[in-house]
This record gives structure tokens, C-alpha cells and sequence, in this order.
């Protein structure tokens, strides 16, 4: 997202390169449904200032890499909680999300979004189609409305959110998009998006709690990167991890 002129003021998404677009920006064709388009990757430091030089205040990446864009190694569980709702019912929701992936061995890191809802980032070999990840993600997510009524909703009109938290799996999507980690965020105190640690879930951490001013701190202090393990984790999404919840090919 580029703010030009401030994070108040106008704001656009843009994923298409321009002809002015810098040259440390390396360029994607992405071939969509009208025709093949060039795409910025920020694949270096020198790029990501390059995007900052631009007015860009949010990254919001895919969860695939080339060159195999068609096979996501990533998937993003987007918990967005109904404004209402106490950080308590927020953590105790991600924990059930945690608790069912733990059961069908599947790892998951943890962020905060920079506004009042966080991500589950479950890493995975790149074998199969948004399509296959989308149907997956979309049937945990329904079997958690099943199963918790009273605290999830698999529904993407608002209202049906009303004191529940809407598992987004239309992240998974081809073409959809998610704030990066460390991602600052266009809105008041310039919140960051920030990988977490599950233990540290008993502090409220929504909106500014981490922000501009106090990440590099953060930083500093940490003891261990919450997602240092996330780029070595190996785990494949089997037809039998699949089938634990209900979700075939």
C-alpha cells in the first residue's frame, strides 16, 4: 500500500510495476484473467527502501515464490475478531486453532496484524494448488464454526460476526495477499506487524503494541526469533492430514 502523503491522507494498493519503478525492484510476469501483467518483488533490503522511497507503508506479499507462483509454501489463517470481543476470547481462539493444527501435525507461527486480529502462518512444501490450499483452509475454518458456534464464524458477511472472530481462508486464495511480517501498518503510531511467540499471548499485544518506535527494542532483547525455525520447518500437506479433517482431493 502506498501513502504518498501520509498514512491520513490518500492511500492505494499497487502490485503492478510501473515504468519509473526503481531497478533494485525485480519484476514477475504474472499471467491473470487479462493477460500477463508485471508484478514487484522486493527480494533484497535495497528494494525494500526502494518501496519506502515510493511512499509504501504496507507490504503485502503472496504465499508463494517463484518460480513456482502456482504452489503456495505458506498458509495464512487471518483470525478478525468482532471489535467487541476481550483479547482473552481472541487468544483462547487462536489456542483452539493451534490445538487442532498440533493434532494434525501441522506447525504454526504466530503474528500480530498491527490492527485487532492475528495470523497463523502454517509453512508447507510448495506441491500443491491454491486451489487444493484454499478448499483446506476453508473446511478447518467451517469445521471450527461448526464445532464453536458461539466463538467462530466461517462467513465473510459482517453480520454474522457480531461477538464471533471470522476465520478468513480467502487469504489462501490465488492472487490474495497478507500483511508481511514487520510490515508497518498505515495507521495512527505506525503499528508493525510482528511474529510473536505463542508463550507471550497473556499480554493484550492488538493494534500499536508494537510499533516503529519500539520494534528495534523488541529486537534487541529477544532471546530467540519467534519464527527462526518458520524457513527450516519441512512439512508436507498430505491426503492424510487432508482427510483428518474432512478435506479430500
Amino acid at each position: 500500500m502506498r501513502c504518498p502523503d501520509g498514512w491520513n491522507k490518500e492511500c492505494f494498493y499497487q502490485k503492478h510495476a510501473g515504468a519509473g519503478t526503481a531497478a533494485v525492484i525485480e519484476q514477475v510476469t504474472i499471467h491473470g484473467s487479462d493477460g500477463p501483467a508485471l508484478y514487484m518483488m522486493a527480494n533484497s533490503a535495497s528494494a525494500v527502501v526502494a518501496l519506502l522511497q515510493m511512499g509504501a507503508l504496507e507490504l503485502h506479499p503472496w504465499s508463494a515464490r517463484t518460480p513456482k507462483l502456482g504452489f503456495p509454501d505458506r498458509i495464512i489463517f487471518d483470525l478478525d475478531p468482532d471489535e467487541a470481543l476481550a483479547w482473552k476470547q481472541i487468544t483462547e481462539a487462536v489456542t483452539v486453532l493451534k490445538t487442532l493444527l498440533d493434532n494434525i501435525g501441522l506447525r504454526g507461527f504466530l503474528k500480530t496484524t498491527g490492527g485487532k486480529g492475528l495470523h497463523v502462518v502454517v509453512p508447507i512444501e510448495p506441491t500443491l494448488s491454491w486451489e487444493h490450499i484454499k478448499g483446506f483452509t476453508k473446511t478447518i475454518a467451517e469445521l471450527l464454526a461448526q464445532t464453536f458456534p458461539d466463538r467462530f464464524t466461517a462467513k465473510l458477511r459482517k453480520v454474522t460476526r457480531h461477538g464471533r472472530i471470522y476465520i478468513d481462508y480467502l487469504r489462501n486464495a490465488e492472487g490474495a495477499t497478507a500483511v508481511a511480517p514487520y510490515s508497518l501498518r498505515a495507521k495512527a503510531h505506525a503499528p508493525v506487524s510482528t511474529p510473536i511467540n505463542w508463550s507471550e499471548l497473556a499480554l493484550d499485544l492488538r493494534f500499536d503494541h508494537f510499533n516503529v518506535k519500539n520494534i528495534p527494542k523488541r529486537l534487541k532483547q529477544l532471546k530467540r526469533d519467534p519464527w527462526g525455525e518458520l524457513t527450516n520447518t519441512r512439512q508436507a500437506l498430505t491426503k492424510a492430514i487432508m482427510k483428518k479433517v474432512g478435506y479430500t482431493i
